[in-house]
């Protein structure tokens, strides 16, 4: 009869050498030699009877085996050095940390800070998937979401890190062409270039609550192509400032009624370990709490 002890034999030894790429790189992790960790890595294989990894001189990659297994059984092993985390009390982060971003702020920010945040933490290896799709938390293996806009009840804690402003803006070449709106009706006669999701362009809201659905062209779901549309001069953009702050700095993109308040875009972190971060996630959410509360001010 085969022992937990046994079952278990080869389970950091192979999760370690996925998350880290290599052999060596995993030895360095767990503190072995890559000989010893490719040993342990081939008895797991021997027991189960499957192959899990595909060896090369290049790389190593992973079977379809090797993948379903990785998938179950590298939960489990995080879970435990989460739950060391949480009982040691420890101030020092360390492993994988599976971050989930929306595409703006993930391409604009997260990543830019990334280096900053990981030479911060030495032992901490960072994953940021950029997506606007909602990741299911749990289900994907992510530590921590970073969401914008109001959020839906799923259940997960969720702390507010940021408000960031929201204007309105295009090409001088646009406005001289059209003109410059000086209401909020005004903008009814303007093209915009439309963030389209589900098939329908997102309203523009003010902060009194009153809004319009703009007219416009050019739809896109990207906030990128929005920001390299406007600076075409295709139409009137609605994105948050940080996007365009360069821009409007160096007079390529003008605000389009800056006297007209507008609501700010509120951003959310998302988890699912309730009130016990692991050390890891408690500091990067720290981290990008202090970063992104800069651009609300």
């Amino acid at each position: 009869m085969t022992t937990i002890l046994e079952k278990t034999s080869g389970l950091v030894a192979f999760v370690r050498t996925v998350d880290a790429g290599s052999f060596q790189a995993a030895s360095r992790l767990i503190g072995s030699s890559p000989s010893a960790v490719s040993k342990s890595v081939a008895k797991l294989e021997r027991r189960l009877g499957a192959k899990l990894i595909q060896r090369s001189t290049r790389r190593l990659g992973l079977t379809s085996e090797g993948i379903a297994y990785y998938e179950r059984v590298a939960p489990l092993l995080r879970a435990l050095d989460d739950a060391e985390d949480i009982v040691q009390g420890t101030g020092t982060a360390r492993g994988l940390l599976r971050v989930t971003a929306p595409v703006e702020l993930g391409r604009s920010l997260i990543a830019s800070w990334a280096e900053r945040f990981l030479a911060e933490q030495p032992d901490v290896k960072l994953e940021l998937s950029v997506t606007d799709r909602h990741a299911d938390l749990i289900r994907e293996n992510y530590d921590v979401a970073v969401r914008m806009g109001v959020l839906a009840d799923t259940g997960l804690t969720a702390r507010r890190i940021a408000s960031l402003p929201i204007v309105l803006v295009a090409a001088p070449a646009y406005l001289q062409r059209r003109g410059f709106p000086a209401s909020i009706e005004d903008l009814r006669a303007h093209d915009f270039i439309r963030y389209v999701s589900a098939g329908r362009p997102l309203p523009v809201t003010f902060a009194d609550g009153s809004g319009i659905v703009p007219d416009g062209r050019l739809d896109t779901d990207d906030g990128g192509a929005i920001r390299h549309a406007a600076l075409a001069g295709t139409g009137i953009a609605h994105l948050m400032r940080f996007a365009v702050q360069e821009d409007l700095d160096a007079g390529r993109l003008v605000l389009v009624l800056p006297e007209v308040p507008m609501p700010a875009m509120p951003v959310h972190i998302v988890h699912a370990f309730g009130r016990q971060l692991p050390v890891r996630a408690r500091l990067f959410v720290e981290f990008l709490a202090k970063q992104m509360g800069r651009l609300g001010r």
